[in-house]
């Protein structure tokens, strides 16, 4: 463990004197120093007191105060702005990186399918998880749908009532039966989600609260062999401390659902260590989305790359798969749009 994530691990517990912390890590006092001289450039303001350095009280949105007590196995790098968080983790991915998240408070040159503008200012949540799974390709849409059920318990968290709608799109308000889904670029894999990097998709036709207002997405993209992944990548964008009036039409934030802000360090500290959970047993995914998700029971209007399909929506099925009941049987549906559709009626 280096210095900084070393002093960061023993200011948890309380302050830390430099000269223990210098002999515990077999390292000089000057050491030390300039790991607290890093960390309070990076914003997060370590105090010095009688009894050594102390902790903020309330530690900044940063690398290190997103670090701070995260169980989790992620370094973070963080950025004020960036273009894509996605990018730069596939660019860590080049460089041989692992188990990074790329953090950024604003985002600013994100683009979508079919070269959509996405929204991603500051005051949201937008990430993007690299990691290099022992899993198959075949089973990497299960990370994307582990990366749902991540966003939609850390909403739940905060006093925000979430649910998924198929695959990825996290929204709110979905309980009413009301017709279709908000957002119709739900696929599974490198096309999921809510967009690059999870932001919010400008130039739309689909009408406000149709199946729900959008809190969040996710966009999965990785590389990878027959038989194992290389590297993937889940972006993830949450609507957080923003207005809705700046977003596009059928978009929310936590902020005017549980109207106040959230604390969007512990918010993704609490995101990024139930992902972790979950991607470390792949088979308590799908369990853990079926208890989430809004489009199970529901009538569906699926745009496929082979058709529209309707009908009522029975099952996920590994690894991601979802099960429709039609009037000529049911299909299996691996990638396409999602509408919720009312029952007649």
């Amino acid at each position: 463990m280096d210095t900084r994530r070393a002093l960061l691990s023993a200011l948890e517990s309380g302050p830390v004197s430099g000269p223990s912390l210098a002999d515990e890590l077999g390292v000089s006092r000057a050491a030390v120093w300039k790991a607290v001289e890093a960390l309070r450039e990076e914003g997060f303001a370590v105090e010095s007191g009688d009894d050594g350095y102390v902790a903020p009280a309330d530690p900044a949105y940063c690398a290190a105060g997103i670090e701070f007590g995260l169980d989790a196995p992620y370094a973070v790098e963080y950025h004020e702005d960036l273009p894509s968080t996605n990018d730069r983790a596939r660019a860590l991915a080049a460089e041989r990186g692992a188990d990074v998240a790329v953090v950024a408070d604003a985002q600013t040159g994100g683009r979508g399918r079919l070269e959509r503008e996405w929204v991603a200012p500051s005051g949201g949540v937008w990430v993007s998880v690299l990691t290099r799974p022992a899993v198959s390709p075949a089973r990497a849409p299960l990370f994307t749908l582990a990366g749902a059920v991540a966003v939609a318990d850390a909403c739940r968290e905060v006093g925000v009532d979430a649910t998924i709608k198929w695959p990825n799109d996290v929204l709110v308000g979905d309980s009413d039966g009301g017709d279709g889904g908000n957002g119709r670029d739900g696929g599974n894999g490198r096309d999921g989600g809510n967009g690059r990097d999870g932001g919010n998709d400008e130039g739309r036709a689909d009408p406000v609260d149709r199946g729900g207002r959008k809190l969040a997405g996710i966009l999965t993209e990785m590389e990878g062999e027959a038989d194992r992944v290389s590297w993937l990548v889940v972006g993830i964008g949450v609507n957080a401390n923003l207005d809705p009036e700046t977003l596009p039409a059928g978009a929310t934030s936590l902020r005017a659902e549980r109207g106040g802000d959230v604390d969007r360090r512990r918010f993704l500290a609490r995101l990024l260590e139930r992902y972790a959970d979950l991607t470390a047993d792949p088979d308590a995914i799908l369990p853990s989305w079926r208890e989430r998700t809004s489009t199970l029971g529901r009538r569906v209007r699926v745009e496929t790359p082979g058709g529209t399909v309707v009908g009522r929506a029975v099952d996920v099925e590994p690894p991601g798969a979802l099960v429709v009941e039609t009037d000529d049987g049911r299909r299996r549906i691996h990638a396409g749009d999602c509408e919720h559709l009312r029952d007649a009626g």
